[in-house]
């Protein structure tokens, strides 16, 4: 599942040294100096714990990194040992996933993030996804003959948020600089990044989109042909690109040089982002929003993404009219339940989720309490599956993950991505950069929020997640997925609180994905008797063998609030990779 220490040894970094008093609620004023905290002498030592085996946590007393590829999470624990906080270790993972995972996130993409700062036991939401551009309207665009946004291409790209998102999150919560945080992600792109199986499928499966544009393809196909299994990928653009932001910041990508590099490429190619969008740009700080369940307050992300959604389940899930846990893990009628809780909450997130500013309904509408009763009402935990007739959707399962725990109990539960495999498609020439495809996701529907228009965020399915239990961190969760992370979420969720399982086991259990067409996905590790008394029930079943990332990537770490032992867990099903210490 992971990668080796000898592959580890290939990386050093360059970290600070930290002061070792805390200072959570401003910057550290102490003189940062740098030194080598290295895979090479701490990777493979008894010092950290790893989640190496299946079903087993990574275990440690004072912080826990989870994150979508080895390399990531254990660049977050170096951060963590030397000394830095939560933040500090999720901003570096999230800039090594640039790298590791460079098909699924990177500098063209966007980035949310939830924190918990345990000086004043609040909990802070940034949003770090830009808006769409402004070169021209709808109207415009129906005249130029669209009858809907492309999904790849100049015309998909939206303004990218993730290097404003790092560099704020680390502004209000962090205690090292931006450039330092970046530096272990310039290490690995200038050295190359070792190709695992999972990466070589990926590059291969998204040949035919690469080989469309030149670019893409001379980055990601060196010599003609996707890169084999234990190859090194070299990035030498994406390395430059790094260490100008290092030197010069984030209003680089914004309001200088390297920003007019990525206008004036997509305006030569059609795209409708400006200078003038790109130097507006600013990440926001806004609420959580969050719902009871089963004794635990559960805090997601507002509008503009689906984490209303996740808590529209749960919520039908707590009114539902019986003993949940009773029913037995993943027999018929609670798998049954859960794809109805699934059915009725997405039916408000198509018909109602966009940017908070244009929304006909707000999230305490959609979560209202005598709403919720009234839709747990039709659920019958015994009954057959409902008649539907639903245009499938395209889904886009490509994410990363990273949930960071420090030795104050500061939590980060950070999600990132470019959309699509390998966003638009589009890389900007002699930059490294993969530009996203977030703005694919407007309408072209005037009377439906999503519809598109000028300087608007589009939907998003990303969803950070923190659980508090007493008004403290109990559990951080997330997984990528597209459509299907809230399904994840409240199966890996249930799994703890009403199942009993550890954070790997319950990620480790076997789950269903409900498909747009009201048909089940199901691992085929769930017994044939309950697949089959599914389909008597009126579903179309499809069972899938082996750990597919159709499922997801789940991401976990749980928190003893007495000992304060943290236990963290990640997939098989993609790169995911837990240490703590």
């Amino acid at each position: 599942m992971g990668v080796t220490c000898s592959i580890r040894r290939t990386l050093e970094e360059t970290m600070p040294t930290f002061h070792p008093h805390r200072r959570p609620t401003g910057r550290a004023t102490t003189a940062l100096i740098a030194v080598v905290v290295a895979f090479m002498t701490t990777a493979c030592g008894a010092t950290i714990d790893r989640n190496v085996e299946a079903g087993r946590d990574a275990l440690g007393n004072t912080g826990a990194v989870t994150a979508g590829h080895p390399l990531a999470a254990e660049a977050g624990l170096g951060v963590l040992r030397a000394g830095g906080l939560a933040m500090d270790a999720a901003i570096t993972a999230a800039a090594m996933l640039a790298v590791a995972r460079p098909h699924m996130n990177g500098v063209g993409g966007d980035t949310f993030l939830l924190y918990y700062d345990s000086a004043t036991n609040l909990t802070y939401a940034l949003n770090g996804s830009g808006r769409s551009g402004s070169a021209k309207t709808l109207e415009e665009l129906k005249a130029d003959g669209l009858e809907r946004m492309p999904g790849a291409g100049p015309l998909s790209v939206s303004v990218p948020g993730s290097v404003g998102a790092w560099a704020e999150g680390l502004r209000r919560f962090g205690t090292i600089s931006f450039a330092q945080a970046l530096q272990p992600a310039i290490k690995l792109a200038t050295d190359g990044l070792p190709v695992s199986e999972r990466l070589a499928e990926d590059i291969a499966g998204a040949e035919a989109k690469l080989r469309r544009e030149p670019e893409a393809a001379r980055v990601f196909l060196p010599g003609g042909a996707p890169p084999q299994q234990g190859s090194i990928l070299p990035r030498p653009d994406l390395a430059e690109t790094l260490r100008t932001l290092q030197e010069h910041g984030p209003d680089e990508l914004y309001r200088g040089a390297l920003g007019a590099k990525v206008v004036r490429f997509l305006q030569e190619r059609g795209g409708l982002v400006t200078h003038n969008d790109m130097a507006d740009y600013l990440p926001e700080w806004t609420q959580p929003i969050s719902t009871r369940y089963q004794g635990l307050e559960v805090l997601a992300f507002p509008p503009n993404t689906q984490g209303v959604t996740l808590l529209e389940e749960l919520a039908l899930l707590q009114q539902v009219d019986t003993d949940l846990a009773g029913l037995g893990h993943n027999s018929a009628d609670y798998l049954h339940t859960v794809s109805e809780v699934i059915r009725l909450a997405f039916v408000d997130r198509d018909s109602e989720i966009a940017d908070p500013k244009v929304m006909r309904v707000s999230v305490d509408d959609l979560l209202d309490g005598a709403r919720i009763r009234e839709m747990a009402s039709t659920i019958d935990p015994s009954g057959r599956a409902p008649v539907l007739r639903v245009e499938a959707a395209e889904d886009h399962p490509n994410t990363v993950y990273v949930i960071a725990v420090d030795q104050y109990g500061n939590v980060v539960s950070l999600i990132q991505s470019l959309f699509a495999t390998f966003g638009s498609g589009l890389v900007v020439p002699d930059t490294g950069i993969v530009l996203q495809n977030r703005g694919s996701l407007f309408t072209f529907e005037e009377d439906h929020p999503n519809v598109f228009a000028r300087r608007r965020r589009p939907f998003h399915t990303l969803c950070p997640v923190i659980v508090l239990s007493n008004d403290r961190p109990w559990l951080a969760v997330g997984t990528p997925g597209g459509d299907g992370q809230t399904h994840t979420i409240t199966q890996v969720l249930n799994n703890i609180r009403l199942f009993g399982m550890s954070p790997q086991e319950a990620i480790d259990a076997p789950r269903l994905r409900r498909l747009r067409d009201g048909s089940l996905a199901i691992e085929d590790r769930v017994p044939q008797e309950v697949r089959d008394a599914l389909e008597a029930r009126g579903y179309t079943v499809h069972a899938r063998s082996g750990w597919t990332a159709e499922f997801g990537g789940a991401q976990a770490v749980l928190i003893d609030q007495i000992a304060g032992r943290r236990r963290a867990g990640a997939d098989r099903r993609r790169e995911g990779w837990a240490v703590a210490y």
